[in-house]
């Protein structure tokens, strides 16, 4: 009795919330039914648990290592004729709230006074100059779908207005809004046969005609890059193979007795670049037979006090859906992202430079990981960062960076070995101008 009263009140709440959303009128029919369906699976509780016993490590066929693809045509005609089979689609929704921005953090600017999308159309530009492709750029956006008042159920728009009781449903939702936008038929009409998804803060993320080639040749459906994992990298989903087929498995579908192991860079020696290839015709067939059910991702929130459910799914998960999907081992060179200005502090460095759009790592620097950089809570927001540099350190040498307290960098500062600057509290640390600081701990002006 007590499952079947179980059930009945997950079919009341269904219909509850149905009822609700089907009066609001800020989305579409599309998003209705898919935010329906998606609340449907997560209250159902069919989430799959991994069977640790039965995870294997992918062979070279699985997650083929970047030196053995082959070498693309050298014919400018051949080249061309892969490009424009190629739709390039660049993931703008990350914020830039945690570096104090308003808006999406592709607009900050990255070097040279360009931003990230300046550096993307640069990029794509410059691919069109020398296979003479055709480029348009088209936009879309993705569902929104009412965040769930935890307490009875219910979607926030119909209490509260205001964009506060939207939220977008993560990445994985790509493949609706692209067919539910028209743009996939539009494509696939126009001949297109591969979209390439990445992040529009990953600077590595750059059309390859040796991967394109390889996707093509191989008839493989889907593509996820995946890199050799750092330290940094630990908590990053890995590729995994799983009852016959490829899988993403996230730290999240992790038992807790594994995941010191899941953690282990000896085990799991490669991590999601979320640099993604997938066919468009597969696509098209899966999202038509509503079969492309990720994983739920449950996302808790608070907005004004009243605590709030939204549901996610995430575009990697998909790879098990798709057919002969495989994952590339790339070099640590397409992955480059910015998250914080730690990051933002590499690429702006001398550690990189920019041509053609391109950033590209200094051959001057000999240690082929990065540098570690940690900076203090007054270097957060991007702002403060710009103002607290009259110019990016000299790092081509440097090992790690630790700054803590109100400090301040001179110009034509040159960082080497491992460097921590730590100014005391209510003390403000200024490094002059032309400082060289080499495997040094500075706590003031005593030490410089």
């Amino acid at each position: 009795m007590a499952a079947s009263a179980t059930l009945v009140s997950v079919d009341e709440k269904i219909e509850k919330l149905r009822t609700e959303v089907a009066k609001l009128d800020q989305i579409s029919e599309n998003e209705k039914s898919g935010f329906i369906s998606l609340v449907s699976r997560y209250l159902s509780g069919e989430a799959e648990q991994i069977e640790w016993s039965k995870i294997q490590t992918p062979t070279d066929e699985v997650v083929v290592p970047y030196d053995t693809l082959a070498s693309p045509p050298e014919d400018l005609e051949e080249t061309k004729k892969l490009l424009d089979k190629l739709v390039v689609l660049k993931l703008n929704g990350g914020l830039g709230t945690t570096m104090g921005c308003t808006g999406p953090k592709s607009v900050i600017e990255v070097r040279n006074g360009f931003t990230f999308l300046d550096l993307i159309v640069i990029q794509i530009e410059i691919v069109e100059k020398y296979a003479n492709s055709n480029i348009e750029i088209h936009t879309f956006n993705q569902s929104q779908y009412p965040r769930i008042v935890t307490e009875d159920f219910s979607p926030l728009p119909s209490k509260k207005s205001g964009k506060d009781g939207w939220y977008p449903p993560g990445h994985g939702d790509v493949f609706p809004s692209l067919n539910n936008s028209g743009k996939l038929d539009l494509l696939l009409s126009q001949g297109k046969e591969y979209v390439f998804v990445a992040n529009s803060d990953n600077l590595g993320a750059i059309v390859d005609i040796k991967i394109l080639n390889h996707l093509i040749s191989n008839q493989n459906e889907y593509c996820m890059e995946v890199t050799p994992k750092t330290l940094a990298d630990v908590k990053g989903g890995t590729l995994i193979s799983y009852e016959g087929r490829v899988q993403l498995l996230e730290i999240a579908q992790v038992p807790d007795e594994h995941v010191n192991e899941f953690k282990s860079i000896e085990k799991f020696k490669i991590f999601n670049t979320n640099n993604l290839w997938v066919n468009l015709k597969a696509i098209k067939r899966l999202v038509e037979a509503d079969a492309l059910k990720m994983e739920i991702i449950p996302n808790p929130k608070e907005v004004d006090g009243v605590k709030v459910l939204q549901l996610e799914t995430a575009a990697g998960a998909a790879i098990r859906f798709f057919d002969k999907a495989i994952g590339i081992n790339v070099p640590r060179s397409r992955f480059l992202p910015v998250k914080a200005t730690s990051d933002l502090l590499l690429v702006q460095s001398d550690l990189y430079t920019l041509v053609d759009g391109f950033v590209t790592r200094n051959p001057a620097r000999a240690n082929p990981a990065n540098p570690s950089i940690e900076l203090g809570p007054e270097f957060k927001k991007v702002a403060n960062f710009l103002a607290r540099f009259k110019s990016i350190p000299s790092i081509v040498e440097l090992d790690s960076l630790k700054v803590s307290g109100d400090v301040w960098f001179g110009s034509g500062i040159t960082l080497k070995g491992k460097v921590t600057i730590t100014a005391k509290p209510g003390v403000k640390l200024e490094i002059p101008d032309g400082a060289v600081l080499e495997n040094k701990d500075v706590n003031g002006p005593q030490d410089l």
